[in-house]
């Protein structure tokens, strides 16, 4: 699958790259949580689709626990069907350890997300026949207390090359699936689409992010998805 060859050149890419202080520990699910995300990209990640949703990077309690974006292990578990031994990093923080589908805190982005989509389409297989979800940039950021840093918090020097191995792999995804449209989940990730895939004849937009650190969110994240997909006539 050209999926796979991708997703491993990006995976390895990244894993070359080197970040400094105050970035202490980096976590790359897409080494230790391979197999999980193998089987999501072999069952969805297939074919041409509709809609392309991208986040910003794994959340500690979703995609560096199951290697599935947004991948709260209840929803990733339940719902998709997908759950495969998952490994530790390199360097794991001791107050953000890696548990797998063993772990018993939620994500709640993911919750929301995938929630969404079992509510609106009913089966993954529904969901996934038309949308794909991605995360830009594969990595967990760490600093040393085990406070989350996200892509857009590192300095210059740093995303350069990030930004570039990132960009890499979202055109060709895009250049495989060829979406109608293409949605950031959030701010950033409609900024990397915008950069990433200028001068190809893509609408992009943006989704309001589901977290819960997000008031606008909280207040039924379903609802501004519905509002989303029906304003650009998905639905």
């Amino acid at each position: 699958m050209e999926i796979i060859a991708i997703t491993k050149r990006l995976a390895a890419d990244v894993d070359a790259l080197p970040f400094a202080a105050p970035t202490a520990y980096i976590y790359n699910p897409l080494d230790y949580a391979w197999a999980p995300h193998e089987q999501y990209l072999r069952r969805f990640g297939q074919g041409t689709r509709e809609v392309l949703l991208l986040g910003m990077n794994p959340g500690p309690f979703g995609m560096a626990q199951t290697g599935v974006p947004f991948g709260d292990p209840v929803m990733v578990r339940e719902w998709m069907g997908i759950e495969a031994p998952v490994g530790k990093p390199a360097r794991e923080h001791p107050k953000r350890p890696v548990e797998g589908f063993a772990s018993t805190r939620r994500e709640v982005s993911g919750m929301r997300l995938w929630g969404w989509a079992r509510d609106r389409w009913g089966t993954p297989e529904a969901f996934f026949a038309r949308c794909f979800v991605a995360n830009y940039c594969p990595l967990v950021f760490m600093e040393e207390s085990g406070k989350n840093r996200t892509p857009d918090k590192l300095p210059a020097a740093e995303t350069a090359a990030l930004y570039a191995a990132c960009d890499r792999a979202l055109r060709a995804i895009v250049a495989i699936m060829r979406p109608r449209v293409a949605i950031g989940i959030g701010g950033f990730a409609e900024a990397r689409l915008l950069a990433a895939l200028a001068g190809l004849a893509i609408p992009i937009d943006r989704l309001l992010h589901p977290s819960p650190a997000n008031p606008q969110a909280n207040a039924g994240w379903g609802d501004f998805a519905d509002a989303k997909f029906a304003e650009l006539g998905l639905l």
